[in-house]
């Protein structure tokens, strides 16, 4: 492994500067896609690092001097998804340009269910797993960090707003994340994901109904 990196090391560093940032960019992603895509299809413990830097193309040098180990890569891979789908998320709500917070938290969840139709890697790597290659209070930070505080935040101004009932925003936060991850789970096991998603949304649909308050509901159904 050392002289594979010392090799890569020597190699880079022969290269112009910006020549170098390219190189050292394009090598880091590369190893981030292959070991996503052999994640995804395998899982972590399945995955050896022999794998990935020949899916990658790349030496074992090149790994060890953009990661740490196969768990700090695994802690990439599961960041770059997380983000991806947060930035997916929060595009579709730019679009629907709602000023009413919790209809973008129901319209939020909704696209997110939609999402998990179509997408493996989410479920596989974030859901399934990165708590337990990460521990649970790592994986806690990283989904803070791309969900559940723009989640809280949207409550926050929800009840601000009276649309839903007032009760204690991190505990209402950690059941719905609790909830929207358990219905991905469901619809990426499911042999029929379509139908699956619409059954789940159906069920959020009414668990979340429960939350409005009871005048807005009359509002609703006036």
């Amino acid at each position: 492994m050392f002289d594979t990196y010392s090799l890569y090391v020597e190699t880079i560093a022969g290269m112009s500067p910006t020549r170098r940032a390219e190189h050292v960019a394009d090598t880091r992603q590369a190893l981030v896609d292959a070991a996503r895509r052999l994640f995804t299809e395998q899982g972590y413990a399945a995955t050896g690092t022999e794998e990935i830097v020949a899916a990658a193309r790349v030496t074992r040098g090149a790994l060890y001097h953009h990661f740490r180990d196969k768990n700090d890569l695994f802690r990439a891979v599961m960041e770059q998804v997380a983000r991806e789908v947060a930035e997916r998320l929060i595009e579709a709500e730019l679009g629907a340009a709602s000023d009413d917070a919790w209809t973008e938290v129901r319209d939020g969840l909704r696209a997110f269910l939609d999402l998990c139709v179509v997408t493996d890697d989410f479920q596989r790597i974030v859901l399934v797993e990165g708590p337990a290659v990460l521990g649970h209070e790592a994986w806690d930070d990283l989904v803070a960090q791309h969900g559940s505080n723009l989640l809280a935040q949207w409550l926050t101004r929800a009840i601000a707003d009276g649309r839903i009932q007032p009760l204690p925003v991190p505990p209402v936060t950690r059941l719905l994340i609790a909830m929207i991850a358990e219905s991905s789970i469901y619809i990426a096991r499911a042999q029929d994901r379509a139908a699956a998603r619409a059954e789940m949304g159906l069920v959020l649909d009414r668990l979340l109904s429960g939350l409005e308050t009871p005048l807005f509901i009359t509002q609703c159904r006036a």
